[in-house]
């Protein structure tokens, strides 16, 4: 009789506990999980693989593969992409990563885009090029047609000024990459460094192009070679999968110390509790992006988290099997467990550093998550799990310390 109604308590406790767990996630954990960022693996994408081509007047150098780098990067930082991974491999090949893409082919016209601007009269005399250009702006002027304005360094002004007063009441050519895109008639004598590219197409389109303008053009032909494209839907399913898989191992540690701790083991599951949301907080908070890779390594940090927990409860379970009493247990036990836990703690800790500085992409995602993790799981144990058992022994209900933990054959 006594069995059964034991075990009815397990069952009913640990109902409980799911019950509290789901109302957790929904109020405490789901809100903050949307605020993270998605890598390509999770929010879908495309990656990109560019190589440099040699040119008679554009070689690929060391130089010219890092400009193209940073003009490329500036570029995506204008089409407001988060957490893009940019890279160099080995002499020649650009690595671009961009998640959250939806429409990659205009992604892909911008970043390949040399974006060579010229202004050439009729004879063929190029008079500016976007070397001059400091900035360049879309607009729409006083018919609402989409407008690119541009201002030129002091030395592109006076370049500018030179062509107007040349080609008075003639047409003077705007090129892109060798194509002309305007021909406007200079009416005239322009100073101060300004100009219009009119005929630009829609609003989006002149935007396109001021990126790429703004930018610079780059100092090195690009081909693709490989690209691919990862659909959100996909990004999704895996999302699915692998919070479906931390809840199942979130459960299965929570009811494991319950099980082998009881009452403690509660408590260690709300420092558990405390541990995940401190976690994706500060995952939010830094603006990480988290990947398939940095979920598992989100997941590892779970069983490492419980780890430390499991230690201090042997260490205080050996201190009541000798006669402590329960207040002098937990001391002890933490005092005797600190110096095991640091010891695990910082071996990882440096793996997961050397990690985060010489891998790349979902790799540093996954020793970033778990960095993060080690850290707060060595707060939640020896702080929090701490005060909640200096707690529970300061309220004088617990008569049999040594049952509560489980230890059987102790001194009472």
């Amino acid at each position: 009789m006594k069995k059964a109604q034991t075990k009815n308590k397990i069952y009913l406790v640990l109902i409980l506990l799911l019950a509290a767990g789901i109302v957790f996630w929904q109020l405490y954990l789901d809100p903050v999980t949307g605020k993270l960022n998605q890598g390509l693996d999770l929010a879908g994408g495309i990656y990109v693989i560019y190589e440099g081509v040699d040119t008679p007047d554009n070689p690929v150098t060391d130089q010219s593969m890092t400009m193209a780098v940073e003009v490329i990067r500036q570029r995506i930082d204008s089409l407001g992409v988060t957490e893009p991974n940019i890279q160099r491999q080995g002499r020649d090949r650009i690595i671009v990563e961009l998640p959250g893409i939806s429409n990659p082919e205009e992604a892909l016209e911008i970043l390949g885009t040399t974006a060579m601007l010229e202004f050439i009269d009729e004879s063929g005399t190029v008079w500016v090029t976007g070397a001059d250009l400091i900035s360049a702006d879309a607009a729409l002027n006083q018919f609402g047609q989409a407008i690119v304005n541009l201002d030129f360094n002091s030395d592109g002004a006076r370049k500018f000024e030179e062509a107007t007063r040349a080609n008075l009441n003639k047409p003077l050519h705007i090129m892109l990459d060798g194509e002309i895109i305007s021909s406007p008639t200079v009416e005239s004598v322009i100073t101060g460094g300004s100009a219009i590219i009119s005929g630009v197409g829609t609003m989006e389109d002149a935007q396109n192009l001021a990126v790429m303008l703004s930018s610079g053009a780059l100092p090195v032909e690009l081909r693709i070679i490989e690209t691919r494209a990862v659909s959100a839907t996909l990004g999704q399913d895996s999302i699915d999968r692998s919070m479906t898989a931390a809840i199942i191992a979130a459960a299965a540690v929570l009811a494991f110390m319950f099980l082998l701790y009881r009452i403690p083991g509660l408590w260690a599951d709300v420092a558990l509790a405390i541990y995940l949301v401190l976690v994706l907080w500060a995952l939010a908070a830094i603006n990480a992006t988290i990947t398939l890779p940095g979920i598992a390594g989100l997941i590892l940090s779970i069983g490492i988290a419980v780890d430390a927990n499991i230690i201090i409860y042997e260490r205080i379970k050996e201190e009541l099997r000798i006669g402590k009493t329960l207040r002098a247990s937990i001391d002890s036990g933490f005092d005797n467990a600190l110096s095991t836990i640091l010891d695990a703690n910082i071996t990882t800790l440096i793996a997961t550093t050397v990690l985060f500085f010489l891998g790349t992409g979902p790799v540093k995602g996954f020793a970033l998550t778990l960095t993060i993790g080690i850290l707060v799981s060595m707060f939640t144990a020896l702080v929090i799990t701490r005060y909640l058992l200096r707690t529970l022994a300061r309220t004088g209900w617990i008569k049999n310390p040594a049952r509560l933990f489980g230890v059987k054959g102790a001194q009472s």
